[in-house]
């Protein structure tokens, strides 16, 4: 109920009034069985505008840091994500991640429709980032397509450490659903899974035109996270 009344009476009209989102292929989208999503990540905007813009309810792997977020923002991202139907993930263990990856299965073999971010966190400056094997993994183990998806001007709208959303058009892209029954009964083939990801960023790239860096957006954020390394001059 709070997730309908978020779509059609609160939040998604705001969307629409402030950012006049446009969507774009949505009739690659099935109307109904188990199909992945995956999509670029510019800003945390992307876990709102994508499910509420179109029409089946979309389900995401949601980290479990934005289900514990303190004070009114952390409390309206839980009802949002809870609402929404996300599932909360601890990402931080082997173990978690294989427990992510069931849970992954059994909703696609649910006939749900889940969405994934390939390149496993926001993109640190715009660009395409590297993309991890789990959505490859998962996309072989269901049995179901895999539709990329650009989101286009999100990280206009929530720009990375400004907590206050700001008005800028809005456009998502979904592009050809990629078929990868070719590669059935091949899960776990390190080798299969990274052409098959590798295939899914070269469709995102083509379809957002944003540059593509072959590292992690992860390495790429610890890199800067990290402390300057001090060094001695000879005397």
């Amino acid at each position: 109920m709070f997730y309908w009344l978020l779509k059609h009476m609160l939040l998604g009209p705001l969307l629409r009034l402030t950012c006049h989102p446009q969507v774009r292929g949505v009739e690659h989208i099935p109307k109904r069985g188990g199909a992945i999503l995956a999509s670029n990540h510019l800003a945390v905007a992307d876990s709102f505008f994508l499910p509420l813009m179109i029409r089946r309810r979309l389900t995401f792997l949601a980290k479990r840091e934005y289900f514990t977020t303190p004070g009114l923002r952390g409390w309206l991202k839980r009802q949002f994500f809870k609402a929404a139907g996300q599932v909360p993930i601890d990402r931080s263990s082997g173990s978690a991640a294989q427990a992510a990856l069931d849970t992954g299965v059994r909703l696609l073999s649910a006939g749900k429709l889940l969405g994934i971010y390939p390149e496993g966190t926001r993109s640190p400056d715009g660009r395409l980032y590297k993309g991890k094997t789990g959505v490859a993994r998962l996309a072989l183990e269901a049995g179901v397509p895999v539709i990329p998806v650009v989101m286009v001007g999100t990280d206009k709208v929530s720009p990375v450490g400004k907590w206050m959303w700001r008005p800028h058009p809005v456009e998502i892209r979904f592009g050809t659903p990629l078929d990868f029954s070719r590669y059935a009964g091949m899960a776990g083939d390190r080798f299969v899974e990274r052409s098959m990801v590798d295939e899914i960023m070269y469709a995102l790239m083509d379809l957002s035109g944003q540059e593509y860096v072959d590292v992690y957006a992860t390495s790429v954020k610890e890199r800067e996270a990290a402390p300057p390394r001090l060094t001695l001059k000879a005397s």
